[in-house]
């Protein structure tokens, strides 16, 4: 192959129970969204393997997949589809035996009489999807079960999770207390209540998104507690705002390592230029090496000359000139023994997502689920 992926099971398996550790509860498995870039038919066994009983997946198409990935290998976990579900859905939502999130009653109409398990998400100041607590919930939860359907789990997402003593989380926390309260009131116990992604997790801050809260919350309402994963899992995390320690991420260690093999290794002569418009210009003679990868498989244009770099033998080789679609040139001139065939790693040791996030101004998230490599 030009270029591609490999997978670390023993780091995935190692970050599973890491977080499983700190958190000290339930993990739904994120792999949504190809597991953040790194296969998510590929991670969800491994996943469940290391104890996963829950995987949270983007939509129903992604769970059949992943539910196809463990009947394969004789594997069994409920299956969340995290971001809603259209007509079109029920078939797979039904065949694969998967668990939608819901939020409106269209939803609840689309599903109704199908008895499958629910989760309802309050929206409690992410402003995406979720039920705002009081009447829209109130009529929500008046629906559900008329329509044979089963509340297994209530939860929401906080938006500030990866900053300190954030005002904005203790204002969530409150409106979710209410929601809970309002559920249980209204004769319905949801089996699990879910609200911390991984920065919830890693923020060692005591307050306001510890998982104390939320364990004191679910005993009152006689449900569990879960955490959802997805970016820990792949041995990353944001950095947390405000100066709090990270209880979580000096634990976890990247799973994924992304390499292409070397086309071409070619000299340049003094005053040859590279890329597109010419953006570099050799001074005195230099050796270069030609990479079959590019932005088209995810490896960011911003981390062209004279910013980024790739390994090579284990030395840094820094990109030159500007990354074009598929094809990138490095400079091998102080690795001599560099020759075509050689592996070169665009992620891994030497260089991480989050150097490639820093260079591209964004987030390890966007890094990693932009990954799309060509064979």
């Amino acid at each position: 192959m030009n270029n591609w992926t490999e997978i670390d099971a023993a780091a995935l398996t190692a970050n599973y129970k890491a977080i499983q550790r700190v958190a000290g509860a339930e993990v739904l498995a994120v792999i949504k969204a190809r597991a953040y870039g790194h296969g998510a038919e590929r991670c969800a066994p491994i996943l469940v393997r290391a104890g996963a009983r829950w995987l949270g997946v983007t939509c129903a198409s992604e769970g059949q997949q992943v539910r196809a990935a463990l009947d394969h290998a004789g594997l069994e976990a409920d299956i969340l589809v995290m971001s809603g579900s259209l007509p079109k859905d029920v078939p797979a939502i039904v065949s694969a035996h998967l668990i939608p999130v819901i939020w409106t009653t269209d939803h609840i109409d689309l599903l109704a009489g199908i008895g499958c398990r629910v989760h309802v998400e309050v929206d409690t100041g992410m402003g995406r999807q979720g039920v705002r607590p009081g009447q829209d919930l109130a009529t929500l939860l008046a629906r559900i079960s008329a329509a044979g359907l089963r509340l297994d789990g209530l939860f929401t997402h906080f938006c500030s999770s990866e900053v300190a003593n954030s005002n904005l989380t203790l204002r969530q926390r409150a409106l979710f207390e209410a929601a809970v309260q309002q559920t249980v009131t209204a004769g319905l116990t949801p089996a699990w209540l879910h609200a911390a992604n991984s920065s919830a997790v890693d923020n060692e801050t005591p307050e306001p998104s510890s998982g104390d809260w939320l364990t004191t919350l679910a005993a009152a309402a006689g449900s569990q507690t879960m955490v959802r994963t997805g970016l820990a899992l792949y041995g990353y995390c944001l950095p947390i705002e405000g100066g709090a320690l990270h209880h979580l991420s000096p634990a976890l260690q990247p799973v994924l390592t992304w390499k292409a093999r070397i086309l071409a290794v070619r000299d340049l002569a003094p005053g040859d230029t590279v890329g597109y418009n010419a953006t570099f210009i050799a001074g005195p003679a230099m050796k270069v090496a030609l990479l079959p990868v590019g932005y088209a498989d995810g490896l960011r244009r911003e981390l062209s000359h004279p910013h980024g770099w790739v390994m090579v033998q284990g030395h840094p080789a820094p990109i030159l000139g500007r990354i074009s679609m598929n094809l990138t040139v490095v400079d091998v001139t102080a690795i001599p023994a560099a020759s075509a065939g050689d592996e070169a790693t665009l992620l891994g040791p030497g260089i991480t997502a989050e150097d490639h996030a820093r260079l591209a101004r964004t987030i390890s998230y966007e890094i990693l689920c932009g990954i799309h490599p060509c064979g």
